[in-house]
């Protein structure tokens, strides 16, 4: 495995990383421009990799975009200015996985509405009739807010654990539960005033 390893490193011509030292080195020291032409010179394998990791090309540009944001401030934190590649490539890595897991959370989570919602209106009568209008609420609402409704109320986590399952800051769960719930019931008092 290490000779693999070398073989890679070998691949990239030593101009290239020399290149990578040199803006890195220079952003880091506070040149924006330098910071700019390293966005330029290593964009195109950041989005090509995000590219390969993802399923469109659009969310391949937000991974990158996202990317960009924690690389650079992150790069007072590279220790190598020559292993400056890999170290974005990983980045880049683990912002997909970051996403994917948010895509199979919201997947899972939409199983999870439509079961209970299968559930409800096979019981028949009017809680059948509120469990369609809580389950078009539900679909109405964003991923992220079904999403963090869900592991809250389904999977009884507490906010930490909330957190921890999106990969997000505890303080943006108590947001989005709160908005969700506010969009919930805007939706679903909006259904009640029309069947009125």
């Amino acid at each position: 495995m290490p000779e693999a390893t070398i073989a890679a490193e070998d691949d990239v011509p030593q101009d290239l990383r020399l290149m990578d030292a040199y803006l890195v080195a220079a952003a880091r020291a506070g040149a924006r421009d330098a910071f700019a032409r390293l966005v330029a010179h290593r964009g195109p394998r950041l989005y090509a990799h995000a590219r390969r990791l993802c399923d469109d090309a659009e969310t391949a540009r937000d991974l990158v975009q996202q990317s960009w944001v924690e690389i650079w401030r992150g790069l007072r934190s590279l220790r190598n200015d020559h292993a400056f590649l890999p170290w974005a490539l990983r980045i880049v890595t683990r912002a997909a996985a970051r996403d994917l897991r948010g895509k199979l959370a919201a997947r899972r989570l939409e199983s999870d509405w439509a079961g209970l919602a299968e559930t409800c209106t096979a019981q028949g009568g009017e809680g059948g009739a509120e469990a369609a209008a809580l389950h078009r609420a539900l679909a109405a609402l964003s991923p992220d807010h079904r999403a963090v409704l869900a592991l809250f109320y389904l999977e009884q986590m507490r906010v930490a654990e909330v957190a921890i399952a999106l990969d997000i800051p505890p303080g943006t769960v108590k947001s989005r539960l709160m908005h969700a719930r506010g969009k919930l019931r805007a939706l679903l008092e909006g259904e009640d005033h029309g069947q009125s």
